[in-house]
């Protein structure tokens, strides 16, 4: 293999978590006065930490998100995915073949220690990710598009920007990527080709992607 280090983001490669968490998203900022639909979330937020959502609803409404917004957001959340939450399709074969092949892996996410630690329990990743594998925008402050998270990560596990390989699903993800002077492999289950365009190959399952990681 070409890489020596595979950073998956979380949300939407390795659990199914984005049409929860933007179905959920969308309704309470729709229910704060602020009106937002499903596909306004997801082309708005998907990927990104959860700061963004404060500037960008502040910036165009000039108004600020309740101090608890966060808190009930993820609580709101978190709850859906003890109910709903599954892992991809086919992202437990991959992770069995990088460790079978003896290949560095880690979890590089915008999300929260929290909420990445409550999917994978609910879908039973877990057991691939301890916590010397989780890496989150919480870690650096800065999150997607920025490329500090995968910057970070890459130098926590030992390992060259140029010699890591990104999995990811968002724009802002495959930003990220490209500013930390890494490959990027654009997953595009969830997100229309034509929007991750600076990706260095794409691929729309989780079986084509074990195939391009051979």
């Amino acid at each position: 293999m070409r890489y020596d280090l595979i950073l998956f983001d979380n949300d939407g490669v390795l659990v199914d978590s984005e049409p929860i968490s933007n179905r959920h998203l969308a309704a309470y900022l729709t229910e704060l006065g602020h009106p937002t639909t499903y596909e306004d979330s997801v082309r708005d937020y998907m990927g990104a930490a959860m700061h963004r959502v404060h500037d960008l609803v502040q910036e165009r409404t000039g108004e600020r998100l309740p101090a608890d917004f966060d808190d009930v957001f993820h609580a709101r959340v978190f709850a859906a995915f003890e109910r709903e939450l599954r892992p991809v399709a086919g992202v437990e074969g991959v992770l069995e073949k990088l460790a079978a092949d003896g290949v560095p892996y880690c979890v590089a996410s915008s999300g929260s220690h929290e909420r990445i630690r409550v999917g994978h329990r609910a879908t039973g990743l877990d057991r691939w990710f301890g916590d010397g594998r989780i890496f989150s925008s919480q870690d650096v402050g800065r999150g997607k598009p920025d490329p500090d998270l995968f910057l970070y990560a890459a130098e926590r596990m030992g390992v060259a920007p140029e010699r890591c390989l990104v999995v990811e699903d968002s724009p802002l993800g495959v930003r990220a990527a490209v500013a930390a002077g890494m490959d990027v492999y654009g997953f595009t289950a969830m997100t229309p080709p034509e929007k991750l365009v600076d990706a260095t190959q794409l691929f729309s399952s989780m079986g084509e992607l074990a195939d391009l990681l051979v």
